[in-house]
C-alpha cells in the first residue's frame, strides 16, 4: 500500500507547476514576498482536507508522519552504508544509525544529527534520505539519533539523548573512522533547537565545541512573537497552532519558555560557540527566529554562513522524494558543511 502511495505522489507531483497550481486553487500562493513552490502548494491544499495534526493524540500523529515519511522522502543515497547502532547511556541506551560513506574522508569529523518533530513526532526515518545525502556529501560518518519523546518523555528527555549521543560519538570517533575528540552537531527544527542548545551546554560545562553546528530551518524561541509567526501561521506541515500543539506536549506546565535550553536565542552570550550553518525555509512560522540567530551569533564573532530557500516549506529534508528542490537544496546544505568543515566557512560567510 505503502509503495502504491508513493508511486502515485510521484507520479501527481512530477506534473508541469502550472497544473499542480491549477489543481490547488488556480493562483501561486505569493506571501511576505515569496513565491510558494508548486509541490509543496499541492500538498498543501491535499493536507487541508485531513484532519489537522492538532486534533490527533501523539500515537496517531506519530503513524500519521510515519506514513508520510514513507511517502515523500528520498530513496536510500548510494555509496552509503548504514547499520543500526546502539549508544549507551547512563541508565538507558538510545537506539541510533550510522550512515557510513564509501569513500570516507579520514579527517572529517563524525556528524551527530537530530531529526524534526517537535519533541513529539518522528523517529529515524524521518531525517533517513537527508543523513544519507549528508554522509554521501561529506564523506564523513553520520549517526542519526532516536531520542525519547513526549508527552511520555517531556523536556529535557531529548535533549540530553542528543547530548549524551554527541559525547559519546565525540569521545568514540575512531570506531566511526572519524578523528577522535570532535564531532558536528546538527539537526532539523527541534532538532536543530537540540543542536543550538547543546554548543551553549558545552561551553557551560567547559567543554570543547563541536567542531560545527548545523541548524537547519531550528526553533529556538519557543516564546517568539516574530512577523513569521503571523505571516505563515497557516503554512504548511508546520502551522502556529501546531507549534503550540507541540511545545505543549514537549514542555509541560512547569517549564520556562524563556529558560535558554529551550529558547537558545535568549542565551546572553554567544561568543566562542562552534562555527555555524544556519539555513531556513522561506513558508515556515520559523523563519525570522532562524535568521535573527545567525545574526546574534555573527555578532558575537562566530562565524556563519546563512541561507534562506524562499520557496521552500518547513520539514523540506523529508521531501526529496517528490520536491527535486528540496533534493537540490539538501545537497547545497551538505555541501556547505562539507566547506564548513574544510575551514572555509569564514571566507563563505563574508
Amino acid at each position: 500500500m505503502a509503495s502504491l502511495q508513493r508511486t502515485l505522489a510521484r507520479t501527481l507531483l512530477s506534473l508541469p507547476s502550472p497544473i499542480l497550481r491549477l489543481m490547488s486553487g488556480g493562483a501561486a500562493v505569493y506571501r511576505g514576498g515569496r513565491t510558494l513552490d508548486p509541490r509543496f502548494q499541492f500538498m498543501a491544499a491535499q493536507a487541508a482536507r485531513m484532519p489537522a495534526m492538532t486534533s490527533l493524540s501523539p500515537e496517531e500523529a506519530r503513524r500519521t508522519s510515519a506514513e508520510g515519511a514513507r511517502v515523500y522522502g528520498g530513496r536510500p543515497e548510494p555509496g552509503v552504508r548504514v547499520e543500526p547502532l546502539t549508544i549507551p547511556a547512563p541508565d538507558r541506551s538510545i537506539p541510533a544509525r550510522l550512515y557510513r560513506p564509501e569513500r570516507p574522508d579520514p579527517n572529517a569529523p563524525a556528524i551527530v544529527f537530530a531529526h524534526f518533530g517537535g519533541g513529539v513526532i518522528g523517529d529515524l526515518e524521518t531525517s533517513h534520505a537527508f543523513c544519507g545525502i549528508l554522509a554521501k556529501v561529506t564523506r564523513a560518518p553520520v549517526v542519526s539519533v532516536e531520542y525519547r519523546l513526549a508527552p511520555e518523555h517531556r523536556f529535557p528527555a531529548g535533549l540530553e539523548d542528543v547530548l549524551a549521543a554527541y559525547r559519546y560519538v565525540r569521545d568514540h570517533a575512531a570506531q566511526f573512522g572519524a578523528p577522535s575528540g570532535q564531532a558536528v552537531i546538527g539537526g532539523d527544527s527541534m532538532g536543530g533547537n537540540f543542536a543550538a542548545v547543546i554548543c551553549q551546554e558545552l561551553a557551560r560545562a567547559g567543554e570543547p565545541q563541536p567542531a560545527l553546528q548545523l541548524l537547519i530551518y531550528p526553533c529556538v524561541d519557543v516564546a517568539s512573537q516574530s512577523a513569521s509567526m503571523t505571516t505563515y501561521a497557516e503554512a504548511f506541515p508546520l502551522s502556529r497552532p501546531l507549534m503550540d500543539w507541540f511545545m505543549g506536549h514537549y514542555m509541560g506546565p512547569d517549564a520556562d519558555p524563556a529558560d535558554p535550553r529551550l529558547s537558545p536565542i535568549r542565551e546572553a552570550d554567544l561568543a566562542g560557540l562552534a562555527p555555524a550553518v544556519v539555513v531556513t525555509a522561506g513558508f515556515d512560522p520559523l523563519v525570522d527566529q532562524g535568521e535573527a540567530y545567525a545574526r546574534r551569533l555573527r555578532g558575537a564573532g562566530v562565524p556563519v554562513i546563512y541561507r534562506c530557500y524562499d520557496a521552500m516549506a518547513h520539514g523540506f529534508t523529508a521531501f526529496t522524494g517528490v520536491v527535486p528542490c528540496a533534493d537540490v537544496a539538501c545537497r547545497e546544505v551538505a555541501g556547505l558543511v562539507r566547506e564548513g568543515l574544510e575551514g572555509r566557512i569564514a571566507r563563505a560567510a563574508g
